[in-house]
Order: C-alpha cells, then sequence, then structure tokens
C-alpha cells in the first residue's frame, strides 16, 4: 500500500519538475483569466465549425480544405486506398500539427504555442466526435458551405489572437526570422491538395475544392481585420489633442507637418499621418470626434506598409 501511494506522487513530481523546466507552469500562470476565457471560447468556436465544415460538407462532397485541415483529408483518403484501413481525419490532423507545435515553442512564443495546442486538441476532438452527414451529394454546395462555415471558424479565432496550427506555424517561424512574409508555403501546399484531390476523385473535384478555399479565405478577410492597414490624413488646429488621443488610446504613433495652411481662411493648421487596423477604424472615428470634431480626416484602405508596424497580441 505504501508503495502504490508513493508512486502516482513520484510521477506527478517527475512531470510538475519537466514542465517547470521548459517554462510550461510559469506561461500558465502569466496568462490572466480573461484571456483564458476568451482564447478557448474561441478554440471551442473553431472545434465545432472545422467540424462541421468536413463531416457534413468536405467529406461528403470529396472537396477538400486548405492547409493542415486539407492534408489531413488527403492522408484519410489515400491510406484507404492504398492499405485498405482508413486513417481518420482528426488523427491526421493531429499528427500533422505536433511537430509543429513544437517548432512554436522554439521558435515563435509559449504563449502562442499553448493557445495553438488547445485549438488543434478541440478541433481534432470535435472532427472526431461529431458524425458524417451527407446533406448533399451535390460537390459545388458542399464547396461553397463548407468554405463559409470553415472561413467563418478561422476567421473567428484570428481575431482572438489563436492559430489553429498548421501552415500558420511555419509562415509565423519563418517571418520572425527573416521578417518576410511567406505565403509561398500555403500556395505549395494548398497545390499537393488539389493535385491529390485530382488524382483521387476526378480533376473536377480539385477544381471544386479550388472554390472552397476561394470562399474561406474571402469569409476569413471580411470576419477578421486586423490585417488590414488604413492610412489617417489629418488635418486639424488641434494637433496635441489628437496626437496625444493616438498614442494613449490606439498606441500608434504619428507623423506630424506643421505649419499647414487652408486656403481659404488661411488658417494654420498641422497634417497628421497615422496607420491604424481595420480592426481599430471605429473606435479611431469615435475618439477623433472628441479630440477634434472639426477636423478633416482622409482614410485610405489597404495600404502597404515598409517599415516597422506593431501588431499588438
Amino acid at each position: 500500500m505504501i508503495k502504490k501511494t508513493k508512486f502516482p506522487k513520484r510521477v506527478k513530481y517527475a512531470v510538475s519538475i519537466g514542465a517547470e523546466k521548459v517554462g510550461i507552469l510559469n506561461t500558465l500562470k502569466s496568462i490572466s483569466k480573461e484571456k483564458y476565457a476568451e482564447k478557448i471560447s474561441a478554440s471551442l468556436l473553431y472545434g465545432l465549425l472545422s467540424s462541421i465544415a468536413v463531416n457534413f460538407f468536405f467529406q461528403p462532397g470529396h472537396v477538400y480544405s486548405s492547409g493542415a485541415t486539407g492534408l489531413a483529408q488527403v492522408i484519410s483518403a489515400v491510406s484507404h486506398r492504398l492499405l485498405g484501413y482508413t486513417i481518420p481525419v482528426a488523427i491526421a490532423f493531429y499528427a500533422i500539427n505536433i511537430p509543429l507545435i513544437v517548432l512554436a515553442w522554439y521558435k515563435i512564443g509559449h504563449k502562442f504555442t499553448i493557445f495553438t495546442f488547445i485549438t488543434v486538441t478541440v478541433s481534432s476532438f470535435f472532427i472526431q466526435l461529431m458524425p458524417q452527414v451527407t446533406l448533399t451529394t451535390d460537390p459545388l454546395i458542399n464547396a461553397i458551405f463548407g468554405g463559409l462555415v470553415m472561413g467563418t471558424g478561422v476567421g473567428y479565432s484570428l481575431r482572438s489572437r489563436i492559430s489553429s496550427g498548421g501552415t500558420d506555424v511555419i509562415s509565423l517561424a519563418i517571418r520572425q526570422k527573416t521578417g518576410r512574409d511567406v505565403g509561398t508555403i500555403s500556395l505549395v501546399v494548398n497545390s499537393i491538395i488539389m493535385i491529390f484531390a485530382g488524382l483521387l476523385f476526378g480533376w473536377q473535384y480539385a477544381l471544386y475544392s479550388m472554390i472552397t478555399i476561394f470562399v474561406s479565405s474571402r469569409v476569413t478577410d471580411a470576419i477578421f481585420t486586423k490585417q488590414k492597414k488604413m492610412q489617417a490624413t489629418i488635418v486639424t488646429s488641434k494637433p496635441n489633442r489628437v496626437i496625444k488621443m493616438v498614442h494613449k488610446k490606439l498606441n500608434r504613433g504619428v507623423t506630424c507637418i506643421n505649419d499647414a495652411e487652408g486656403t481659404y481662411n488661411h488658417e494654420k493648421k498641422a497634417v497628421l499621418i497615422t496607420i491604424i487596423t481595420r480592426e481599430e477604424y471605429n473606435d479611431f472615428k469615435y475618439l477623433m470626434s472628441k479630440a477634434d470634431p472639426k477636423a478633416f480626416v482622409s482614410i485610405a484602405e489597404n495600404v502597404h506598409i515598409i517599415g516597422r508596424f506593431v501588431d499588438e497580441d
């Protein structure tokens, strides 16, 4: 009896020491309860929507998603053809992401990795748990609505600053190392998925899968607006108030051009230039109405930034 009670304690102690050494416990303690609630809710929503997309639309319609989910579908289909045994999509999805999660821990960040692990685990669980239901056999309808549901899940997960793993991890790791956005990774993975879709089910299904990827990306862009940059040009007679507002409330920098002059009244003004995200736009409008309601503001959408622009966590 003494040995039995000591063994679990020793195991628990060894696990806690191991977790402390790699920094897991310290990372978990540093995350606020509000962050846990927000991000885990987003993980649950993504897991539910991705499982609906896979089991209600993608698998019955033989159309493929993009990234790790699509690659998992390919592995599942190929295993059935070659081995006579079908590797579940959920298991393949989880297996693809495990080495990427290890990469993220050492190359991207501990908090990012923890929530990516939670999201991948929840998504795999829901995909496995959700029964496969054939709502329609029309591949076009499955492609459109599957892309719509998956894009909604991805968009809301990105809004909550969480990642569903896959090619996102590789792209972020390379971006942190080189400072460059690597869109070719997603392009290569999606091209492989399309080729296998064509070989396994016919090239028309590869085209349907392209529709899925397009719809999913459009819906994601519509929901996740943080990556869209906007340039605000402000002509104001109260530059100090506006600058203070942008610095304190939006945490953005401002370029000030002094001694500008209005050509009607020849009133001295300042021209301020700042870059905000589409997500911050409504807050910016409200704050401008408080700082200087008479200011002239011009907004240029989807501007390209060369130089440093900090995306907040």
